[in-house]
Formats: structure tokens, sequence, C-alpha cells
């Protein structure tokens, strides 16, 4: 196993709470011509309004854009925000996806077990209230998984979102950009390459972040909302498990998001 990177972001050092600080992939264009250069913001916050979060590349495993030429890495200089660059060179869908190595969090008790809560984690909770450990301070190490969809001129025909391989990962099942204002779309989790049953799946809209939609991943990994109004949209899922030994910590979370704009 690769040595774990324990690195702490001041931000959520600072934060009452895990759950308050999701981390997207925020565009600086959900839609863009073919040629043109888009910046590819990573935030971190909460309710779709963040910080951001400069290139740090000791912590990307993958970085990449994926279109109808193929796959390849989203350029940038370490320290900078936007944190990549890509060129839109094929007309479509272009997916943007960021994989982080793991970083190291320590939350007292209270704090936690709050975050468990909003998260959907019950049966961390659960396992937490069976160890008798639910007064400790929680020991977390979290990586990230965030995709974001952007669109260029018209969609061929079958175009849609692609699974990128990350260990745990949101794949849009319709294609977003063909899509109205109150229609459903169908969203698969998958953890380890298999679909994740039980999630808490979570999606809302940037101008209206407090109204969220929770959904229950289905047996097939599979949550379904309905995308009741125009804007940009996160969807979003943690899913928790025991730590690997020689973590210094007792719990692994992995972060998924995905990001994508319905028009009007």
């Amino acid at each position: 196993m690769r040595p774990l990177i324990l690195v702490l972001f001041t931000v959520l050092a600072a934060s009452a709470s895990l759950s308050a600080h999701d981390f997207w992939i925020e565009p600086t264009g959900f839609m863009a011509d073919v040629g043109r250069i888009v910046g590819v913001k990573l935030r971190v916050g909460q309710d779709f309004h963040g910080d951001p979060v400069p290139r740090s590349d000791e912590l990307i495993v993958d970085f990449v854009v994926v279109d109808a030429s193929g796959r390849r890495q989203v350029v940038g200089r370490d320290g900078s925000d936007p944190a990549g660059l890509l060129r839109v060179i094929s007309p479509g869908l272009t997916v943007i996806g960021y994989r982080s190595r793991p970083s190291a969090v320590t939350l007292p008790a209270d704090k936690f077990t709050a975050y468990l809560k909003d998260e959907g984690l019950d049966t961390i909770i659960d396992a937490r209230a069976r160890g008798q450990a639910s007064q400790r301070d929680g020991r977390e190490i979290f990586s990230r998984a965030a995709k974001s969809l952007v669109r260029s001129g018209a969609m061929a025909a079958g175009s849609g979102d692609r699974a990128l391989g990350f260990p745990i990962e949101l794949v849009a099942e319709r294609n977003p950009y063909e899509m109205r204002a109150g229609e459903s779309l169908p969203v698969r989790l998958t953890y380890q390459n298999a679909p994740l049953a039980g999630a808490l799946v979570v999606a809302f809209n940037q101008r209206h972040p407090y109204h969220k939609v929770r959904v229950r991943s289905d047996r097939d990994g599979r949550a379904t909302f309905t995308i009741d109004e125009p804007g940009p949209w996160m969807v979003k899922a943690v899913h928790m498990v025991p730590a690997p030994t020689g973590s210094n910590a007792d719990w692994e979370s992995f972060w998924a998001s995905l990001t994508f704009e319905i028009g009007a």
C-alpha cells in the first residue's frame, strides 16, 4: 500500500464540522465553444459556495479530462487557482475528474457524530456505539473524487457521462445537457467499481442550495432526482469504512461529487 500523505487543509482545521465542507469542481464555464480555454477551479465549502483550493501536485492522484478525443491530463501550476486549465478540443460532453490522496483530520466526539448524521453514515454511528467509542474523538483519513460535466456545441448521439475508474464515483445516467428542468436524472454511485447500495446521495441547485433532495442509493447504486430548476447543480455522496492498518486513524472516508448545469 502506498504511503498515506497526511495533509490537513487549514480551512478544514478551522471548521466546526467536516460535514460543512463539500469539495467540488467549478469550471469557469459549464458551456464552452471548441477552442476555448476553461479554468478548472477546485472549491471547498458549504451549500455550493466555497473557498479556492489551489493546486497541490503532492495531493493529486489523477486530474483528467475525457472527451470524444480520449483521455488526457489537466495541466496546471502547483499552487495556482484555478487548479487546472484545459482547452476544449471536441464538441459534445467533456468530463473533468479530480482524485486526491488521503488527508487526515481529527474531530471531537460530538462534532464527529454530528458529521456522521449529516452525511447519513448511520452504520458508522452504530459501529462506534457497539465499540463503546461514541465519546472518543473521530480520527479519520479522507480522499476526494470530484467530477464536472462541460458542454461544447451539439451533443452527438449517445454522448454522456463516463466512469473514470475512481475508488468512489458518481456517474450521471442521463446527459444533463439534454434535459429540461422538471425531468428526472438517475445517477449511479460506485465504490471500488461496484454499485454502492444504501448510501445517502444529495442533490441541490446553486441558486437555492438549502433545498436539498436526499435519496438512498438502491441495490444497483442508483439514486434518481427530479431536477426542478435550471442552473448549476451538485450531486454528492460520502462512504466510510474502517481505516487500513498503520494509517493512525480509525476510519477512512471517500467523498464523491458531480457538478453540471441545467439550461433554462
